[in-house]
């Protein structure tokens, strides 16, 4: 585990550096856009497994050991309401936001989490998704909300819990 963290820590380290660089280079904004060339496909890459599974929150609690395993203590609920499949993704720990102080950004959003969403709204262009608390900003999690229609093989009998879900058979 503790590798992983570290690999982890190591990549954030490159990414503020090169940010930073792109930025005084740049500008924040050109700096972003560069940083996001090539994202959207690592995303499709590594989201698109999981996003294929018949609803978000399968693909959610599938990815839940991969990011213990990193230090985050990842939590999926799901909120699937009004047609939409949907789900939370609530990281209880924050990896990045000691090491972006080392490069002088006092939150890793923008850098990161911000920079993800955006590189999955392009990837999955079917797919919502927003920040909704963040640790960096004083909140005691970070929250990930994302969206997508839901699928016309779904039903609200796809989204029940498995550990209180009754037998569809039963009257």
């Amino acid at each position: 585990m503790q590798n992983r963290n570290t690999e982890l820590i190591d990549a954030a380290r490159k990414k503020f550096s090169r940010f930073r660089e792109l930025s005084a280079e740049y500008g924040v904004e050109q700096a972003w856009e560069a940083m996001l060339k090539g994202f959207p496909e690592l995303q499709k890459q590594r989201m698109g497994p999981l996003l294929a599974k018949p609803t978000l929150i399968e693909g959610f609690r599938q990815a839940i050991p991969y990011f213990n395993a990193m230090g985050m203590e990842m939590e999926a609920v799901d909120i699937s309401n009004n047609g939409m499949d949907a789900a939370l993704e609530i990281q209880k720990q924050c990896p990045y936001l000691e090491v972006c102080r080392e490069y002088g950004f006092e939150a890793p959003c923008t850098v990161i989490c911000e920079m993800d969403i955006e590189a999955s709204r392009r990837a999955f262009p079917e797919m919502k998704g927003e920040i909704l608390s963040r640790q960096a900003l004083g909140s005691s999690v970070c929250i990930f909300k994302y969206e997508r229609p839901l699928r016309k093989d779904q039903d609200s009998r796809t989204h029940a819990d498995p550990e209180t879900a009754e037998d569809s058979t039963s009257p």
